[in-house]
Parts: C-alpha cells; sequence; structure tokens
C-alpha cells in the first residue's frame, strides 16, 4: 500500500504531493530528491525504467526484480487491519505500516554507515516598490541562513561569512551584533543568532562557530535595506483603445547573469472592476507561459515557468468594459505585484566563504552542500 506519493520539479519543489497514511515524515520528499540527485555517486544503479514521459512500460516483477537490492521485510498480515478501497485514503494512528515505511530514507554507504553531509540554505526574501515611472520607492531583504545537518558524532563547525561584511551603522562590540561602521560590500541593518553559535571570532573575521543540533535551524536571520540591484524590472501601460475598451502592455526584465534562471514567475494585475472580458497574446514562440483573467476579483494573471537571465518577456491583453471610465484608467488599475523563485542567485550579496568541520579523523570528510535562493516577499509595480 502507498504511504506518501508526490511528483518533483527538476530543483526539488513539491508539483503534486499526497500523504495518505500520516506515518511516513514529513520532509521525505526533501530528502529523497537530494539522495535521487547524488545516486550515481552513492554507486547506486538508476531507477528502474518503470515511466517513460509519464506512459507506464513495464510492472512486471520479474524485471523489476533485477533492480532492488534490499533485502525484503515481510509483514505479518494478521497485524494489519483490512483497508477498503476508501480506507485507504484515510489517516489513522491505529494502522501498522511495516518497519520498512518507518526507516529513514536517507541512502546509506557500503556497509550499512550512513552518508556523512550537511546542507546549508541562504534563504532571501525581497521586497522591492517601484513608482510609475520606475524608480525604486522601498526595498528590503529579509534573509536567513538555515541548516540541516546530518553528521554523527555532533563536530564542531565553523562557517565563514564575507569578510568586509558591516552589521548596523554606528560602532559597538559584537554582543549587540554591531561592528565598527565601514564602507563594507555587504551592510546588514540588523541581525540574530541561534543559541548554539559562538561568536568569539566574529568581529575579527566574520566567523561562527557552532555544534550543530538535530534537524533543521536558522544559524543567522538578518535584515537588509542598503540598495541592491532588483532582480527584476516591469514597466507596464495601460491607455484606453475606443468605446469601452483599453489595452495593456506588460513587460519583464530579468537583470541578472544568463546562467540563472528564475522560475514559478507569476505576474498579477487588478483591472478595473468593470472589466467584462480580457483577451491575451503572447509574444511569438512563447512557451511554458499562460494566461487567465480572474474574473471574481478582476485581476489578470500572467504565469511563467522559467525566466533566464538578461531576457525580456513581453504580455499584450486588450480589456472590454461594461460603462464608460469616468477618471484616469490608470488610478483604477494596478498596481502590478509578481512572485518568483531564482535559485543560486542572491541579490544582497552574503556568501558563506567556507564551511569547515572538525575532523575525526584524516579520512573524514563529510559532503556539503551550500544552496541560495531569492523570493518574492512584496515585489510590486506602481502603474
Amino acid at each position: 500500500m502507498i504511504s506518501q506519493f508526490f511528483v518533483l520539479s527538476q530543483r526539488g519543489d513539491n508539483i503534486v504531493f499526497r500523504d495518505y497514511r500520516g506515518d511516513v515524515a514529513k520532509g521525505t520528499a526533501e530528502i529523497f530528491f537530494r539522495k535521487v540527485k547524488f545516486w550515481k555517486e552513492d554507486g547506486q544503479e538508476e531507477a528502474p525504467p518503470v515511466f517513460d514521459f509519464g506512459y507506464v512500460q513495464t510492472t512486471s516483477t520479474e524485471v523489476l526484480k533485477s533492480y532492488i537490492f534490499n533485502e525484503p521485510i515481510v509483514v505479518d498480515a494478521a497485524r494489519l487491519q483490512p483497508l477498503g478501497p476508501a480506507a485507504i485514503f484515510m489517516q489513522g494512528t491505529k494502522r501498522m505500516p511495516g518497519t520498512a515505511v518507518t526507516k529513514s530514507v536517507l541512502a546509506n554507504e557500503p556497509g550499512g554507515r550512513k552518508r556523512e553531509e550537511i546542507f546549508v540554505d541562504i534563504i532571501e526574501k525581497i521586497s522591492v516598490t517601484f513608482s510609475s515611472s520606475g524608480y525604486i520607492l522601498t526595498s528590503e531583504i529579509d534573509g536567513t541562513i538555515q541548516m540541516k545537518s546530518y553528521l554523527t558524532g555532533n563536530p564542531e563547525i565553523r562557517l565563514a561569512l564575507n569578510e568586509d561584511l558591516s552589521i548596523g551603522r554606528g560602532g559597538g562590540s559584537v554582543y549587540d551584533y554591531r561592528s565598527s561602521s565601514g564602507a563594507g560590500a555587504v551592510i546588514l541593518d540588523d541581525c540574530n543568532f541561534h543559541e548554539s553559535v559562538r561568536l568569539d571570532s566574529f568581529d575579527m573575521d566574520r566567523t561562527l562557530a557552532l555544534i550543530p543540533p538535530d534537524g533543521e535551524f536558522p544559524v543567522m536571520n538578518y535584515r537588509m535595506t542598503q540598495e541592491f540591484k532588483p532582480p527584476f524590472r516591469i514597466n507596464c501601460l495601460i491607455e484606453e483603445a475606443g468605446h469601452l475598451k483599453a489595452e495593456v502592455s506588460l513587460k519583464v526584465r530579468a537583470e541578472f547573469p544568463s546562467d540563472i534562471v528564475a522560475n514559478t514567475i507569476v505576474v498579477q494585475m487588478p483591472l478595473p472592476n468593470y472589466t467584462t472580458r480580457v483577451s491575451f497574446e503572447l509574444e511569438p514562440g512563447a512557451v511554458g507561459q499562460r494566461t487567465d483573467f480572474k474574473e471574481a476579483n478582476k485581476k489578470l494573471e500572467w504565469g511563467l515557468k522559467k525566466i533566464v537571465g538578461g531576457s525580456e518577456h513581453t504580455l499584450r491583453a486588450k480589456l472590454t468594459f461594461s460603462q464608460e471610465s469616468h477618471a484616469n484608467i490608470t488610478k483604477e488599475a494596478g498596481p502590478v505585484s509578481m512572485t518568483f523563485t531564482i535559485p543560486m542567485y542572491n541579490v544582497s550579496r552574503l556568501q558563506v566563504k567556507y564551511l569547515q568541520i572538525a575532523k575525526k579523523s584524516s579520512s573524514y570528510n563529510p559532503f556539503r552542500w551550500v544552496r541560495y535562493v531569492t523570493q518574492a516577499n512584496s515585489y510590486v509595480a506602481r502603474i
């Protein structure tokens, strides 16, 4: 029987997720993605070709046996309650699953040893407000350095940040999280640290020392209002186009390098409340884009699967009204808002320079993974 079913994107986001029995940890999908991503490095075989482009190729047990190396765990059928078709979708604590589904899904190295690894994510949520002329009115970054450790023995970790990092605008000791003022490349307004972090040398070399607790935890939270280059520029034009009609032109330009790709982009724009119909026109050759008119709340929605750095995309929309506008139409529409995720990119320029783990022996060399993610918190352009 199935406990969980999920479909993941190439970067590990949940596209489809169903938890039928409630007996598997919530983080299973993330762990599964990280292990599959580096499957071949573990010396394991590739997954069996059960599906090809979503179509079932084979379910023959004889064929699949050649791909399965785990020892089977036999569950006494008498210990399990019979499940009807409807009961499969019910979650309950009285179910007694086989021990296979309660074991850790972390892939082990040959010999049954757990793979030693640590993950560090620098996640930044940005808020930007543009004027109708394109000038930045407000900008802010709420960031966190998130850590998840699968290291045994609780070794000490040293995490080094930018040497030219400044915190606060005035002088003070490190223990009130303010360093001497200076024109550093990265200036944080304020920050706070996890209770396990030691700041003994932070004021001198911007190094954090800690013994990570179990599970996932925030090493450091920070806020920044220093001016930064926004990842996207939004241009919007709306004008009347005849009796009871208007036209909207939306243009989005990616201001980051071409080797960076943003995904799950959604652009929304409130329209006049007397809008009755909207027809859309995408640029020629547009792929992975969708448009919609949310009639209930009178919103235009434009979704883009991905945007490559340096590229520009345009949407045109023709509006039909039920009555004439008695005011400036730009005052009855907008503002334009945008949500997105940009992997391996951060606007603050805060960097993890190195991640040092205390060695247990000369051969001890755990895997280290550092990822940067930028997301929109409130990204708005007035029109």
